[in-house]
């Protein structure tokens, strides 16, 4: 308040138009201020008076410099007050505020105290709260600067991912100021300024001068440091050898893609762009890729008021750095919020030891085995499946990637590592690997190879550290990082014996499936019956439906019509798959389990009915009990049309 220099009201108010120009007396100090109009002041925040002090509030400052206010700064840097603030002068910061108060009430001129939350900078250390206060400060001039930076994302030189961040590098360009380039801090990079206290001469010089030029005097450098994100600007080239064009320069200037968080665009992105094209007068980057922030399990940013920070250095202690990384990107998308959970840690760590173990298994059957190049292996259905399969995964991988999807990148990867290869493949491979036929067996484990070598270069950008390892033990020479990453051949995509295998695989889909109905178990072996125009197709790979499946003998008949035993029925396009009941469960007993189930899921119903349809149950039970019970009639109706589905079955 002792730095008052006017009384601020929004243009548009009624109540003080007639004030706007005449001069208030500013209590204590006695000094005559003016009654100033400017949009700065809200028509509905307290009274619409809004007092000014351009010395020690930001905003105020502004509206001091359109006004042409005097600016009155009367606090010293260690929170004292200083003379200017008349007979406080000396007094700490926060007994002058209580001394005022009494003296105000003692004038008479205090109508009231309201209590009023509002915000208060404080310092991250020692949480002091922070006083504005004006000071002599450094700034590098912007308009000059932000007009190329602007026109390079403008004509696509730099373009955004998402492209919606590039809105608010607009925003910011194109509304920018001077850049306050000073900072008062123990620790950063002194601004090259120097000071001669005999003649007052002002020197600005990239090397350090010795004495001062205009008298010869002493020369003092300039105590503040730079902004951290003046020195941040400059990292695309600075740390390359500039001002010296060396070969990491050359090479590395401009790079390809920039990834940092939207919340540093400005801070970081602008400022690294208009800096290049000042000093290098080329861009630094081609793309930048805006991800968002790591939060907590419940979407809330981590904080240490909350507590809920996580370590990274622990997780990776518990966990593995790959499984941070894994669990980190998956499910991601561009420019969205991740959250971190221990529970997605958990699963990625589950599919890191599974491509271990798959890769184990792989490398102890290759031991003393020379395997063939994969243009020199005879093919079967099972390779040619598996080679189109990664073929594709490839593709969308590399599509995903380019358009810096890495999520949809990850998954597909995961997804063809997981289900194609380890599921399927491996244990398609064993009848090849445990058969009396080398030769089939060195096709099989050369093409075991080739996928998962292939494969681990796909995972490699996510989880580098298992990949190079398992790298090194498959292949026994370099490193994946600098090896070939894998391209896209149409002509590795055999699409016919991948609609064969696929149809194969349905089989044996629909053989589980059945088994998983009745509650039998999966290694029960049972008989199995197909009704197809293509027997030659299952003949030929009879031995994975026998092994996978859990199959002892398949028979095929023209049309269900000639099967004389009750069976359990799976269709599917071009055949018709049918397991004898008999096999799988003792019919008699099931039929009684069966009626039974049936009538304590009609009991249920009914007495879910007939709750919601008591009057006072609906108007007067919470919400929530109501909604549960609308559940429970959905969940036991679903329950009864299967027990009524299965029961048909058996009684047919």
């Amino acid at each position: 308040m002792l730095g008052d220099t006017a009384v601020a009201v929004n243009p548009k108010d009624k109540r003080y138009k007639s004030l706007i120009g005449k001069n208030l007396i500013l209590p204590i100090v006695n000094k005559r201020i003016p009654v100033i109009a400017d949009d700065y002041v809200a028509l509905d925040f307290g009274t619409g008076a809004v007092k000014i002090t351009p010395a020690h509030d930001p905003n105020d400052f502004e509206v001091g410099l359109r006004h042409n206010l005097e600016v009155i700064r009367v606090m010293n840097d260690d929170g004292t007050m200083n003379e200017k603030a008349g007979k406080y002068c000396g007094m700490d910061r926060y007994e002058c505020r209580k001394a005022i108060v009494e003296e105000l009430k003692a004038l008479g001129v205090l109508d009231k105290i309201e209590p009023h939350n509002h915000n208060v900078g404080h310092c991250y250390r020692c949480h002091s709260s922070v006083e504005p206060i004006v000071s002599k400060q450094w700034f590098v001039k912007m308009e000059e600067l932000a007009r190329p930076a602007i026109e390079a994302v403008k004509n696509k030189s730099i373009k955004f991912t998402p492209e919606r961040f590039t809105k608010i590098y607009y925003n910011w360009m194109e509304n920018i100021k001077d850049w306050c380039i000073s900072r008062q801090l123990w620790w950063g990079h002194r601004i090259p300024v120097y000071y001669c206290d005999d003649c007052g001469k002002v020197i600005c010089s990239k090397d350090e001068p010795t004495v001062c030029p205009v008298c010869g005097g002493k020369l003092r450098q300039e105590e503040d440091v730079l902004d951290t994100w003046f020195s941040s600007a400059l990292w695309p080239f600075s740390t390359l050898g500039y001002p010296e064009m060396t070969e990491d320069l050359k090479y590395f200037y401009p790079t390809d893609v920039l990834v940092t968080g939207y919340d540093i665009i400005f801070f970081w992105v602008a400022r690294m762009i208009f800096s290049g094209l000042e000093h290098m007068n080329r861009i630094p980057f081609k793309d930048v890729l805006i991800h968002g922030i790591v939060r907590d399990d419940q979407g809330r940013k981590m904080s240490k008021s909350l507590g809920n920070g996580v370590d990274p250095l622990k997780v990776i202690e518990e966990y593995g750095a790959d499984t941070l990384r894994f669990s980190l990107l998956t499910g991601v998308a561009a420019g969205s919020d991740i959250r971190f959970s221990t529970e997605k840690c958990e699963s990625s760590r589950n599919f890191i030891n599974k491509i271990w173990n798959a890769s184990r298994f792989v490398i102890m059957n290759l031991e003393g085995v020379e395997t063939l190049s994969i243009d020199k292996v005879k093919l079967e259905l099972k390779d040619k499946w598996i080679l189109s399969k990664l073929n594709k995964t490839v593709k969308e991988v590399t599509k995903a990637m380019e358009k810096f999807d890495l999520g949809v990148a990850l998954s597909t990867a995961h997804d063809f590592m997981w289900y194609d290869f380890c599921d399927w493949y491996i244990e398609l491979s064993k009848t090849a690997l445990y058969g009396e036929s080398e030769a089939k067996k060195i096709n099989t484990l050369s093409v075991l190879k080739y996928v998962l070598v292939e494969t681990l270069k796909l995972l490699h950008p996510y989880i580098p550290f298992v990949t190079e390892e398992i790298y090194k033990n498959l292949v026994g020479e370099g490193s994946i990082m600098v090896s070939d990453y894998p391209k896209y051949n149409p002509r590795k995509t055999y699409k016919k014996d991948l609609e064969k295998m696929n149809s194969v695989m349905d089989i044996i889909k629909a053989v589980r499936q059945i088994k998983a109905q009745v509650g039998a178990a999966s290694s029960k072996k049972v008989d199995l019956i197909i009704v197809t125009e293509n027997q030659k197709l299952v003949r030929d790979n009879s031995q994975f439906i026998e092994k996978l499946a859990g199959v002892m003998k398949i028979d095929f008949v023209g049309a269900k019509s000639e099967i004389s035993e009750k069976v359990f029925t799976q269709v599917i396009s071009g055949f018709e798959v049918y397991v004898p009941l008999g096999e799988l469960v003792d019919i008699e007993k099931e039929i009684i389990k069966l009626k039974d189930d049936l009538l304590k899921a009609e009991e249920e119903l009914a007495r879910a009915n007939a709750k919601l349809s008591h009057k006072g149950f609906v108007e007067k039970a919470p919400k929530d009990l109501v909604e549960k019970e609308k559940q429970k009639i959905e969940k036991y109706e679903q329950l009864i049309e299967k027990i009524k589905g299965n029961l048909k079955e058996y009684e047919a």
